[in-house]
């Protein structure tokens, strides 16, 4: 960004003609909003597209400004169409966002010509999409320089987040009584969501380096760390029994502080490596050797007490052992992936469309009043209209900043416009103090264009995860340009009625216009996760039939299943922005239906990091196939509660199929099995406490569906086909990246990067 600006501010100081940086500055922000992670040709090809994109909107822009009621309905119907095409994956949803900004920009610099041409049809068109190109230009060969820069960066993110993932589960292990362990489990499901985006964002960095480069050593490096991350992430999030079991049976023994010990160094660790991976500095793992060594002795010392009670709990504890100890090889060999034998399936799954009826069938699912990306194109829409109905009551001269304000506060849903509506006036009224202190401190018009391009950015440095600092940023450099090529201190004053203006018709649009209130879509995406869910454990029962394998198919199961919870999470914590009368006792029991979800998907990873223990073993046919049949029992039962929770119908009590798989699963092997085949008793003592999860989730489940039936177009549609249509990539990072909310960016590009 700093050599963009800092061009363009070269050129237009060189041409003697300082009002030459408006529109290049504009074109700028333009593109760099437009942009998405891919490889340098996957950049030239998506910048082509942005310029023609641009091009066309500026110069439809310059033909209809004069004539106010033939722009009106082209607005309106134009950001219905971008919107749309956001449908058909991320980065045309990205593009179509920012050619909207585009277009507001072209406004915005026609006003600045007194709302004239000046007789030259395409010197403003010209000079915006000439900015947006140079910044394009800076970015491809800045891609091709350094290519694997942002994939270093994602990979140290995934694996701080993990840390952090690993850190969180070391305190259910905390020998605590009287602890609020549901809390814990809710921040434990909040992180994963976080996890599994950072997998989601990582998978589709590498993949998109990787297509035609599948021989690149670097990259290939960075994918086994990505598997890695997977498998540490898989047995991470496994349980092996009940935490509150454990706290009262051992609660005078040192091994759960053992666990929970061992589990904070392996968090540590997490982190070291990602910050080793930023600064590229070797990696060295050993400090959880001794921790581990200390685990075994205790579980050791336990075994030795042959107490009768704790033996399910000692076979479990043994689990857990065995899995830490994986863990802990897996860190080890993070230090040196290239030494990791290489994964029989490493393909990755592509999501783009394949072609063009796949695009266009991608747009026709979400053409219903049920699909959020259809609302928000229609509630956006709308509000530009009105918008620029106002803006014309109001200031024509200066109200153009009213849509700019309209489309980066207008979200999908009520939550993060709400965010967003209060960090826009508060950061439009910081940038205001601060540009109009700069602009009055600093007159000369040499630093008021350097504090342009500090102020830009800064902007895009801080956009992501500090919108107020980014916001007072963008309103510093609107200040400081204006100024050198007229009076600074007038746009004070419109901006902020302007901003105010626009925010406020985003509110009411949102609140108003086909509103879509979480909880009335909560029970379709709680029904999600238990399928997905349900999913996952059909694919780990194919694992053990079959023999264990890290294919596609199991990937891609596991990870929707990671997905839908932390889209089930998200979810919910937007439900506790929207007014209480909307969401009423429904956050308090969606998250008491997301604990019993994460909690079935902890038993779930469990069972599947011991996967292939039972296929190893060809001798108890018979008995392989009856846990066999009642897990997949138990895998009907599930997709039962979850159709009718889909569908708002009664759910059936299945006390009596789980007292009847609980009584398989609680059979006691023979003495001679006791001792050879411990593995096998293990799968079976998870599969138990999945069984027992079947009362719970059905509870938790009647309990979202006991309110009144929503009415026709209320619930959520086309877009919900997320983690099954235009979700999934087997390579884990895949499905609908955790976070049903489209509208955390512009215009609906996603927080989906799976």
């Amino acid at each position: 960004m700093f050599l963009a600006f800092s061009g363009a501010i070269a050129l237009s100081w060189s041409q003697d003609q300082i009002a030459l940086a408006i529109p290049l500055f504009l074109g700028i922000i333009a593109s760099a909003l437009s942009e998405t992670d891919d490889n340098w040709e996957g950049r030239v090809r998506a910048l082509l597209v942005t310029l023609i994109c641009f091009l066309v909107a500026s110069c439809s822009v310059e033909l209809l400004f004069p004539w106010p009621w033939l722009f009106a309905p082209g607005l309106a119907l134009s950001a219905f169409t971008f919107i749309m095409l956001g449908a058909i994956e991320q980065r045309y949803a990205t593009i179509a966002s920012a050619t909207l900004i585009l277009s507001v920009y072209s406004m915005i610099n026609i006003e600045q010509h007194g709302g004239t041409t000046d007789g030259n049809f395409w010197h403003q068109p010209l000079l915006l999409v000439g900015g947006a190109a140079w910044y394009g230009a800076i970015s491809v060969v800045w891609c091709a320089l350094f290519s694997r820069q942002p994939v270093k960066q994602s990979m140290a993110q995934l694996y701080r987040e993990l840390g952090e993932y690993l850190i969180i589960k070391a305190t259910l292990f905390e020998p605590l009584r009287g602890i609020d362990v549901e809390s814990r489990r809710v921040a434990l499901a909040r992180q994963n969501g976080r996890v599994v985006t950072a997998l989601n964002q990582a998978k589709e960095m590498i993949f998109r380096r990787l297509e035609g480069q599948r021989g690149s050593r670097k990259l290939n490096r960075y994918l086994r760390l990505y598997f890695i991350a997977q498998d540490i992430h898989e047995r991470v999030s496994a349980s092996h029994y009940p935490y509150s079991a454990l706290t009262e049976t051992f609660f005078h023994h040192d091994v759960l502080f053992r666990c929970q010990r061992l589990l904070d160094q392996q968090g540590r660790a997490c982190k070291r490596l990602a910050k080793a991976l930023l600064l590229r500095q070797p990696f060295e793992h050993g400090q959880s050797e001794q921790a581990l060594e200390d685990l075994r002795a205790s579980i050791v010392y336990l075994r030795a007490q042959r107490n009768p009670e704790w033996t399910p709990l000692l076979r479990s504890l043994q689990a857990l052992g065995r899995n830490l100890a994986t863990l802990e090889d897996q860190l080890s060999s993070a230090h040196n992936p290239d030494a990791v034998v290489d994964q029989k399936d490493a393909s990755l799954l592509d999501r783009s469309p394949r072609s063009f009826r796949d695009a266009w069938e991608r747009i026709r699912l979400n053409l219903t009043p049920g699909s959020p990306t259809f609302r928000h194109a229609l509630r956006l829409s709308t509000a530009l209209l009105v918008g620029y109905g106002v803006l014309h009551l109001v200031h024509p001269t200066q109200g153009y900043w009213i849509l700019l304000t309209t489309l980066f506060v207008c979200r999908p849903n009520f939550g993060a416009t709400r965010r967003f509506l209060r960090q826009r006036i508060i950061g439009t009224v910081v940038g205001l103090v601060v540009g109009w202190a700069l602009i009055s401190l600093f007159p000369n018009p040499l630093l008021q264009s350097l504090i342009s391009v500090v102020a830009g950015v800064v902007f895009f440095a801080n956009r992501e995860k500090h919108y107020v600092i980014a916001t007072a940023a963008i309103t510093t450099l609107v200040l400081s340009s204006f100024n050198q090529v007229g009076d600074g201190f007038d746009l004070i004053l419109p901006r902020l009625i302007d901003t105010l203006i626009g925010a406020l018709i985003s509110g009411l649009a949102v609140f108003f216009i086909l509103p879509d209130w979480q909880g009335r879509r909560l029970h379709k995406v709680a029904s999600t996760a238990l399928a997905n869910s349900t999913l996952y454990l059909r694919e780990i029962i194919h694992q053990y039939e079959a023999g264990k394998q890290d294919d596609l198919a199991y990937r891609l199961a596991r990870r929707n299943a990671h997905n839908a919870d932390a889209a089930l999470s998200t979810v919910l914590a937007n439900m506790l922005q929207e007014p209480g009368h909307y969401r009423k006792k429904d956050a308090d029991e969606g998250f008491r239906f997301l604990v019993v979800s994460h909690t079935l998907l902890g038993y779930l990873s469990a069972l599947g990091a011991h996967r292939g223990a039972l296929a190893a073993n060809e001798s108890n046919a018979e008995s392989d196939a009856e846990i066999y049949a009642a897990a997949r029992r138990i895998a009907d039962r599930f997709d039962a509660i979850a159709a009718n929770l889909q569908s708002r119908q009664p759910i059936d009590d299945p006390r009596g199929e789980q007292n009847a798989l609980v009584a398989i699963f609680e059979q006691e092997p023979t003495a001679a099995q006791d001792d050879a085949d411990d593995e096998r008793r293990v799968i079976q003592t998870q599969l138990l406490h999945i069984s027992r999860q079947l009362v719970p989730m059905s509870e938790a489940a009647a309990r979202l569906i006991a309110r009144p039936v929503e009415t026709p177009g209320e619930g959520n549609g086309g877009d919900e086909k997320g983690d099954d249509g235009k979700g999934g990539d087997g390579k884990g990072g895949e499905g609908k990246g955790g976070q049903e909310n489209s509208g955390e960016k512009i215009g609906g590009k996603a927080a989906e990067n799976a």
